[in-house]
């Protein structure tokens, strides 16, 4: 009875890896395909832009978000404003924007619209009412810990007003690691940037990430904003994008430019991982497309049969160890040619020394994160208990 459960195990682990494989390759193959963007030579953008920065205790970084924001090159500064909406912060994030006594910076307190115990998700709302009074025809968001490059707003704006899309997916990138575990999240990250652009330049799928992203406020309004997806905390980028997909399948695009790249630090101590990267999760409940959660949970079954064979060993010997190495080494070469496509085109290469301990790290990452966005629906997130 054993030998016959551990040989469909057997089929199901093997069949698991050559999906994984083929994903991977798809997707690898997806972005070398994907055009890099390059607007023709002396184009000049016309679209009004609104910029959104939602901002809770972001005194250590807000001002240099800002001042990287305010420097932007190629575009008229009478085509963008920024919105800083302060979501209840107990520190100076709200005194430092306003000590830049900036026409182009407004500043909205939250407080002033929403009670503190009105809603869970408090950076849609905050989100919900600065394109309720932003200005511009594109919407632009970003978050106060990121810096932003100088044509950042010019290219979103050329690949607005060319490419005719309503939703526009960018890259964005960590730097300055200091540790593992923020190399193994730059490690991370250059896989999802590639998933990213690669799922919609093919189709295949749709994500994003908040921090380098811009809608129409026409096509925000369309399809009711947060509406339907405001009982989440996170996913005010990827359910959004799904929300916009269903009503714009064939306007959804990725800018490919190095120039657009948006950059943070990644988490510097585990708590801080694991309880951004529990929240990423909580939200896969409310994706919209399947094929999302069929990729994802085919990725994390893989992952968890690997951990699963290493447990075997002890107990079936040779035939156990075969398959742990079969699906070790498989998943290894195929991510390290996928991330060294990506480490080069993010000029990140040093980063690929720490490939061998990120590996192991991403199958323990993926099995326990995995599971916990599964069975833990509150969590903390900035001193503030969520759903």
């Amino acid at each position: 009875m054993q030998q016959t459960l551990f040989d469909i195990y057997l089929s199901g682990a093997v069949g698991l890896t050559i999906i994984y494989a083929v994903l991977i390759l798809t997707y690898r193959k997806g972005w070398r395909l994907l055009p890099e963007f390059l607007p023709p030579s002396g184009y000049r953008v016309s679209t009004k832009i609104t910029v959104i920065i939602p901002a809770r205790n972001e005194e250590e970084n807000i001002l240099a978000c800002l001042r990287s924001v305010s420097e932007q090159k190629r575009i008229n500064p009478a085509l963008y404003e920024v919105i800083v909406i302060d979501d209840y912060s107990a520190d100076r994030t709200a005194e430092l924007v306003q000590s830049l006594n900036s026409p182009q910076i407004r500043l909205l307190p939250l407080q002033d619209y929403v009670a503190s115990d009105e809603t869970q998700s408090f950076k849609k709302k905050a989100v919900e009412i600065a394109v309720a009074q932003a200005t511009g025809d594109l919407i632009v968001c970003t978050d106060a810990d990121c810096i932003v490059p100088p044509d950042w707003l010019y290219l979103l704006a050329a690949y607005y007003e060319l490419g005719k899309v309503e939703f526009i997916a960018a890259p964005v990138m960590f730097h300055r690691e200091n540790n593992a575990l923020q190399r193994f999240q730059t490690l991370d990250f250059l896989g999802m940037m590639c998933v990213t652009g690669a799922g919609i330049h093919t189709g295949l799928m749709h994500m994003c990430n908040g921090a380098n992203l811009a809608y129409s406020k026409r096509a925000f309004e369309q399809v009711g904003g947060f509406a339907g997806i405001d009982h989440l905390a996170s996913g005010d980028d990827m359910l959004l994008l799904h929300k916009i997909v269903q009503r714009y399948p064939k306007k959804i695009g990725f800018l490919k430019n190095q120039a657009a790249v948006v950059h943070t630090e990644a988490k510097a101590t585990y708590n801080e991982f694991y309880a951004q990267r529990l929240r990423w999760a909580t939200k896969s409940a409310g994706y919209r497309e399947t094929q999302v959660t069929l990729i994802l949970a085919a990725v994390f079954f893989h992952c968890c049969s690997i951990v699963f064979g290493f447990l075997l060993i002890p107990f079936f010997g040779k035939v156990a160890l075969y398959l742990f190495l079969f699906q070790l080494f498989t998943k290894s070469f195929v991510d390290f040619i996928y991330l060294r496509m990506m480490s080069q085109w993010f000029d990140k290469q040093p980063i690929m020394r720490f490939f061998p301990l990120g590996e192991l790290m991403h199958i323990l990452y993926i099995v326990i994160i995995g599971t916990a966005g599964n069975f833990i629906k509150k969590y903390e997130w900035k001193g503030r208990k969520v759903r």
